[in-house]
């Protein structure tokens, strides 16, 4: 039977009480008493040069404050990069200034001009109409190609072009990769873009900064992933607040996606206005800002080749890959098309030989950073569509073809610098052959063919990395923050626990999920343990949550603060037995003597720990609080195999999804219901990316896709019933948990699975296709049908 406590069952989540009866605290709940706001005035051009800014009637008018330009903040830091890559010829790559308001220059639409703060949103508003700014509009680059010719115009006048940096991983492996292409029996090539995205979460950012005159201390409220490294970031490099003053509170938060990991100059702008205000000031984004200001995802353009042998064995991958940074360095961008999508590009094969190059290149767009996944659905989608693509070339099956290169034997040491612990790729093919219903596929497309519709069937497997760590290594590979997780468990005199942790919850169950772990291990109920979260005065330093690192680190930090607590409370039940340390046993809340009927409850001990009477203090102190940092050895690496059956309109090209299967390997599942609803959410914005969204710009550096209006969400009629499967666990061998992450499984492994399908049902219909970019529209599609 299913448990209905513990790991392995699958509660309801507390946190859904509040969140649907619209009980939540967000942070735009939050509101100060006598708190004045502000409204950014943003650019209208991609690319110009301000010359001046006349501010004089905007000042006088109605309920205006103060009105803050880029001149206010010289002599205060920019937003900082976490990440620095070095390229590789070894030089550090070209890292520009970020302002808070700009300088100088505007480089992409939306940059911040000026920020007026009034005592009303809508004062405000109209202040910033009347500004007057004189800007001299300069070309805009923004095909990433056209932005490193010779003579193109520069983002950033100081740097020596637009190339942020030119990476080559592994570098010492490129002359026996070429020369093994050279060898090559067959080669297979293929040219794709990875679509520019905007993570639109349901709760837009919003930043309300507080300033204390008394105590001379800040508080920041934010819609934050990580409120630990905002507190780092703008305390230190930006407006040099000392961390003990500045306070970071990120509460209830409605998605992030990735995109409220970084540290955005409206935080640091709020926070610094206040001070010279003595006043909290309020922003929050409206969706059209959110569009032109939160940083965008993905944006790749790339050229990979894979070479094989006479057998079809991989025996070496190429890749030249164009990534476009935006107009600044976003907090984690440069890390995202190197470390976290080259050292992935050896999936799930026993390929020998790889080499990626990435190109990073500044463009008049808005930042691009990492969202959902972050690296390796690039990585993925690469290495999957080429396979496909040579399976078709070779007129062999897909599945075989990868069966056949699959890595069977554990740990295996990739080419490209990485381990993998544990996996079993073949296991979750087959469980995938079986979900999917493989059998019935040509029955149901010759159905779609009565129909006059063609339909197709797409396969992918995946690997990816999460949890990335250790600190030391990526520290050496330009991280410039640790990336550890901590955890503080504080155990009341009557047994219940608060657990503070630095892992941030926005839609992945924390506090559901996270109980079950600290109760299993002592054999209380879970009601008894509450997650506190999201508030830096609070919790222990922590690196927050993304890279489905939460159970894996975050969780590790919470075992071993825990195991911490039940030896001390072993040493106060050891006492109040009179029985020797060793010979005490916990389980299910009661500390026993082994093979003797004496025990003494949880609750009877904890109290004790708060009301000495029975144990002399010279050996136990009172208390039991105890808190522990778990950084981890390895990654984690989830991997799986997915499948989707797609029906095409000839007439239209329209692309419907008839049924998509996952198969999930995750290590141990600690509750089974939300990591399906992980898969679930992820695979939705994997088919939003695959047939819908696109964040597209013209020539002149103007997003033509600002709003909903124009930017194709997901809809529930466009995705189909989801079948998962994660029987298939091989637990990773390095966490005291087992796990792997799963949140962003699903947005990794769908898009190639999707496109997959859309060209096996073209190719069915006999239209000599062999691959349609992202997204896979009804116009893109009928134009490669018709071409």
């Amino acid at each position: 039977m299913p448990k209905d406590h513990g790991i392995g069952a699958s509660p309801k989540r507390r946190e859904d009480v509040r969140f649907l009866s619209g009980t939540g605290n967000y942070t735009d709940d939050i509101n100060v008493n006598g708190q004045a706001y502000v409204h950014f005035l943003r650019s209208d051009v991609a690319h110009g040069r301000i010359k001046s800014i006349n501010t004089d009637a905007a000042s006088a008018m109605p309920g205006v404050l103060k009105i803050f330009t880029g001149a206010d903040f010289e002599g205060v830091g920019g937003i900082p990069c976490g990440w620095q890559v070095t390229d590789r010829h070894g030089e550090p790559m070209q890292e520009p200034a970020h302002p808070v308001l700009a300088q100088d220059k505007v480089r992409y639409v939306g940059d911040q001009i000026a920020a007026v703060v009034a005592e009303t949103l809508e004062q405000a508003r109209d202040a910033a109409e009347a500004i007057e700014v004189d800007l001299e509009e300069l070309p805009a680059v923004v095909d990433m190609k056209a932005a490193l010719a010779d003579g193109a115009t520069k983002v950033h006048d100081d740097l020596t072009s637009n190339l942020c940096y030119d990476w080559g991983f592994v570098e010492e492996n490129k002359p026996a990769v070429d020369a093994a292409f050279e060898a090559a029996a067959h080669v297979t090539t293929l040219e794709l873009r990875n679509n520019r995205l905007v993570a639109n979460p349901m709760e837009p950012r919003v930043a309300i900064g507080d300033f204390n005159r008394g105590t001379g201390d800040s508080t920041l409220y934010t819609t934050s992933q990580n409120p630990h490294v905002i507190r780092l970031l703008m305390g230190a490099f930006v407006l040099g607040i000392p961390e003990h003053k500045l306070r970071v509170v990120a509460p209830d938060v409605g998605g992030g996606f990735g995109t409220k990991i970084f540290h955005y100059a409206e935080e640091a702008f709020c926070t610094f206005a206040a001070k010279a205000l003595n006043r909290a000031v309020k922003w929050t984004s409206t969706r059209s800002e959110a569009f032109i200001s939160d940083a965008h995802g993905r944006d790749h353009v790339t050229k990979i080749e894979l070479a094989l042998d006479a057998d079809n064995n991989f025996t070496a991958i190429r890749t030249d890959t164009h990534a476009n940074m935006g107009a600044y360095l976003s907090t984690f961008a440069p890390s995202v098309p190197t470390w976290l999508h080259g050292t992935l590009m050896a999936g799930n094969y026993k390929t020998p030989l790889i080499y990626v190059n990435v190109k990073a290149v500044f463009t008049n767009t808005v930042p691009v950073d990492a969202y959902r996944g972050a690296g390796r659905p690039e990585a993925t989608y690469q290495l999957e569509r080429v396979i496909d693509k040579a399976a078709r070339e070779l007129g062999v099956d897909p599945i075989a073809l990868r069966r056949q290169n699959f890595i069977t034997e554990f740990p295996y040491a990739t080419p490209v610098a990485v381990e993998y612990d544990t996996g079993d790729y073949h296991g979750t093919m087959d469980a995938l052959e079986k979900i999917a219903d493989f059998s019935g596929f040509e029955a149901r497309r010759k159905e779609s063919e009565a129909r006059g519709k063609l339909r197709g069937l797409g396969v992918n497997c995946y690997i990816e990395a999460c949890g990335i760590a250790p600190s030391n290594l990526v520290g050496q590979l330009g991280a410039r923050a640790g990336l550890y997780e901590s955890a503080t468990v504080r155990v009341n005199a009557t047994g219940g626990l608060v657990v503070m942790t630095g892992s941030h919850s926005h839609g992945q169950g924390h506090e559901t999920s996270f109980p079950q772990v600290i109760a299993e291990m002592i054999g209380i109920d879970e009601s008894m343990v509450e997650i506190e979260h999201g508030d830096t005065d609070k919790a222990p330093m922590g690196m927050g949550t993304y890279g489905s690192r939460s159970l894996a680190v975050g969780g590790s930090a919470m075992v071993r603060a825990t195991e911490k607590i039940i030896a001390k409370t072993k040493k106060i039940a050891a006492h109040l037995l009179e029985a020797a340390e060793a010979d005490i046993e916990l389980k299910d809340g009661t500390f026993s003597v082994a093979g003797t009927d004496k025990s003494v409850a949880w609750g009877d001990v904890t109290l004790a720990a708060y009301v000495p009477h029975n144990y002399p203090l010279e050996d136990i102190e009172p208390g039991l609080e105890e808190t522990a940092f778990y950084d981890p050895a390895n990654f984690t690496y989830p991997s799986g195999a997915y499948a989707c059956e797609v029906e095409v309109d000839p007439e239209t090209g329209k692309v419907t999804i008839e049924a998509f299967s996952a198969a999930d390997d995750f290590g141990n599942v600690v509750n089974p219901m939300i990591v399906d609803g992980q898969v679930h959410g992820g695979i939705g914005q994997g088919i939003g990316q695959a047939l819908l969204e696109n964040a597209a710009y013209d020539e002149n550096g103007q997003l033509l896709s600002a709003s909903y209006m124009d930017y194709a969400m997901p809809r529930a009629s466009d995705v189909p019933y989801y079948n998962v499967d994660h029987s298939s666990q091989t637990p990773c061998t390095h966490n005291p948990l087992g796990v792997k992450g799963c949140g962003e499984a699903g947005a990794i492994g769908s898009p190639p699975a999707v496109v997959n399908a859309v060209v096996d049902a073209l190719q069915s219909g006999g239209h000599k296709v062999d691959h349609v970019d992202m997204p896979v529209s009804p116009s893109r599609v009928w134009a490669a049908m018709n071409a």
